[in-house]
């Protein structure tokens, strides 16, 4: 009897060993997966970097949530939330050109570059600063994610900018929401951005949805073609100043 239940305990010791050895290998292939997976994203252009250094109209600091560009605005800020595994910096051409038009940029570095693992930073990187009218914009997946923000601080806002994005919340009807994408974007579910338009501000002329004739999903930051997207007919360039000016018209007139 003693025998047997030596060889009963070592049998359940010897199962209770494998079974720990077996998680801890899944727990180490997880981690190599999810290693690769969060450091496999698309990356800024070099180029990008000309943008993230003052000139005599923007001022750019780089600070503990990401980067500010300080342009001659001293009433609107907008905090901008990246694409989804796009490197932050990509946005700094598009985001310069919105200082220079009168729109100071916070633009947000987010845990592994998800904005859904971010979604309330923008509420720290707005009290840092004093601006009469904030605004809340991303593109995307981060754009999806402002709205997801902005749905819940309405209060605290005038207004979100979504670039290839949409809402999956309602809006407070006194939010003024710019839709803004390319025709040729391939990256954007057109099914749910008629979705989104359900959650829209309920006062008239408080939602606005624009179309960049040529455009496409990733020319709205500086990191190259993105998986499943369009051929653009225009350039990067074109296709941010465009943006720029139609957000920055819409915004003034509102």
């Amino acid at each position: 009897m003693a025998d047997s239940k030596d060889l009963q305990k070592k049998q359940k010791g010897f199962i209770v060993k494998r079974a720990a050895i077996t998680a801890l290998v899944l727990l180490a292939v997880i981690a190599v997966l999810g290693g690769i997976y969060v450091n496999t994203y698309y990356r800024a252009y070099a180029s990008a970097g000309a943008f993230l250094v003052s000139d005599e109209q923007v001022r750019v600091e780089k600070t503990e949530y990401g980067w500010f560009l300080d342009g001659p605005s001293a009433e609107n800020a907008m905090v901008f939330y990246p694409g989804a595994k796009v490197e932050e910096t990509a946005y700094a051409p598009i985001l310069h050109r919105f200082a220079e038009e009168g729109m100071d940029v916070c633009l947000v570095k987010m845990p592994f570059r998800l904005a859904f693992l971010g979604i309330n930073k923008a509420s720290d990187v707005m009290a840092r600063y004093d601006y009469d009218n904030w605004y809340l914009g991303g593109h995307s997946l981060g754009g999806a994610m402002s709205a997801v923000y902005a749905a819940d601080h309405g209060d605290e806002l005038k207004g979100i900018v979504l670039l290839a994005a949409y809402a999956t919340k309602k809006l407070d009807d006194d939010l003024l929401e710019i839709v803004i994408y390319g025709s040729e974007d391939g990256v954007l579910n057109r099914a749910k951005t008629e979705e989104g338009r359900q959650f829209a501000p309920g006062t008239e002329g408080n939602y606005l949805e624009l179309v960049i004739e040529g455009g496409n999903h990733a020319l709205m930051g500086n990191y190259g073609r993105q998986k499943g997207d369009g051929e653009a007919g225009i350039t990067a360039e074109e296709q941010q100043e465009k943006t720029v000016r139609l957000v920055m018209e819409a915004i003034r007139s509102h």
